[in-house]
């Protein structure tokens, strides 16, 4: 491990914008999860083991990397309303390191303690709740989201009490590696604090860091406010539309929960859906569906226009909404792109739009699981004799005018059921940890999954 991946650029911003905090000392370090392969993108696959507990668990700072942990403020809509009380109440900025590709990645954490921001929390993380962090980030990553990265997981011996979990329940820290930890909601506090110095100053700092092959950090501002909304609002289109042919359910698409680098994260409530229903919902406290399957590009495009507000001051609303009028034209072109890809056949973006529509119409009236549809569909074969009636017809034929890809031809994907993670499998994974400490059921399905990416992507197993 060298420090020439070190880059600590967050510290080019001043103060307002993190505050310095201490990790929690925890009376135990466990190594429960450490993610060789997210690790070996920068630079990091060299530790042993107790380096990276030292490093991942007691937060010994990487060489040449930020010294002391930094705690991000931010405040967003939470379900529509807006709240100035929010910031990093669980986790920092650790480190920031340059991959192999070329981008700056950074490493921060869940559930290392309170900060400034934590008010009654308790700052911590439950195992369980890391467990679901990994095989989240794990499954849409194989599925082709553009996803962070659960780096580690650290038991760390404690104790903690929560109302929807049984409880007493096992605490874990937790590393993520992301694209960037600026949130549309880091852009919301300073417009609340009326800072507009401070909105140029996160816009030309995330151009020039994050955004320098498409943008140029040192243009007029008027220029540039309306062409960075222009490459946040197509990354973030991106990924809803990249949600929406996973099948995935976030949860809790508030504002503080996207990231202006479009990388999806954060992975409390989370769900894949048991069968086609765009009305479904991942958390069990969002009782109106703000946050259903779909209605997640309206929850997308509504974040991505609390950040249009943001950046008002700098040449009016005027560019703003002409960028804004192509969100949904972007979001649905990925979904056509990666729902053929998942079922394995190229199609002509007009035969894309056919086969999305055809499949959902005919999908929403089915009970058989939604992935377990795109397995049998794979490659254009109907694989199982349960699709019957005029709209499954309709789907085939828009099927058969597309080309099936190269790996569709795998033998791999004769296999009876689809990979996914319905709850009830969450659960029993977690039993056998939470009741004889076993992983192993865990890890199988971890490697069950990083296989079908490997697969579709038609690398060699």
């Amino acid at each position: 491990m060298t420090e020439d991946r070190a880059a600590p650029i967050h510290l080019d911003l001043d103060d307002r914008f993190y505050r310095r905090v201490e990790a929690a000392p925890f009376p135990q370090h466990i190594l429960r999860w450490r993610n060789d392969r997210a690790a070996t993108t920068v630079g990091l696959d060299a530790l042993d083991d107790a380096a990276w507990v030292d490093h991942f668990g007691r937060f010994a700072p990487l060489p040449g990397n930020i010294k002391a942990p930094l705690a991000l403020c931010y405040h967003g809509h939470q379900f529509g309303h807006y709240n100035h009380e929010l910031g990093d109440g669980r986790g920092f900025l650790f480190a920031q390191l340059r991959a192999e590709d070329g981008r700056i990645l950074d490493l921060g954490t869940k559930g290392s303690g309170q900060t400034p921001f934590s008010r009654t929390a308790d700052g911590r993380l439950t195992l369980k709740g890391a467990v679901r962090e990994i095989m989240a980030t794990e499954l849409l990553e194989a599925l082709g989201v553009n996803t962070s990265k659960t780096f580690s997981v650290v038991e760390t011996g404690e104790s903690l009490q929560r109302h929807d979990e049984p409880s007493p329940t096992r605490a874990a820290v937790m590393v993520r590696l992301s694209h960037g930890h600026i949130r549309i909601g880091s852009f919301q506090r300073c417009r609340y604090l009326e800072d507009v110095e401070g909105i140029e100053m996160l816009m030309r700092h995330t151009a020039r860091h994050h955004f320098a092959e498409e943008l140029d950090a040192d243009a007029p501002v008027n220029d540039l406010a309306p062409a960075f909304l222009a490459t946040v609002a197509a990354r973030i289109a991106a990924t809803a539309g990249s949600w929406m042919a996973a099948g995935f359910v976030h949860g809790v698409l508030n504002t503080d929960n996207f990231n202006v680098t479009g990388e999806s994260f954060d992975y409390g409530p989370w769900r894949f859906l048991p069968r086609f229903d765009p009305s479904f919902t991942a958390a069990y406290f969002d009782n109106g569906g703000r946050y259903a399957y779909g209605r997640q590009p309206e929850a997308s495009l509504w974040a991505v226009c609390r950040l249009a507000d943001c950046l008002v001051p700098f040449g009016g609303t005027e560019p703003l909404e002409k960028v804004l009028a192509d969100f949904y034209p972007r979001l649905e072109l990925r979904l056509q792109r990666n729902l053929c890809w998942r079922l394995g056949v190229e199609a002509s973006e007009e035969t894309g739009k056919h086969v999305v529509r055809s499949l959902f119409e005919a999908a929403r009236g089915s009970e058989t699981p939604f992935a377990q549809i795109i397995h049998d569909w794979y490659g254009g074969k109907q694989r199982r004799g349960r699709y019957d009636g005029a709209g499954w017809q309709e789907f085939a034929t828009h099927m058969a005018a597309t080309t099936p890809l190269p790996q569709a031809g795998d033998p791999w994907f004769e296999r009876e059921e689809a990979i996914w993670l319905p709850i009830e499998l969450v659960e029993s994974l977690w039993e056998p940890i939470a009741m004889h400490d076993d992983w192993t059921p865990l890890y199988a399905k971890i490697d069950e999954i990083r296989e079908l990416g490997a697969r579709l992507r038609g690398e060699a197993a």
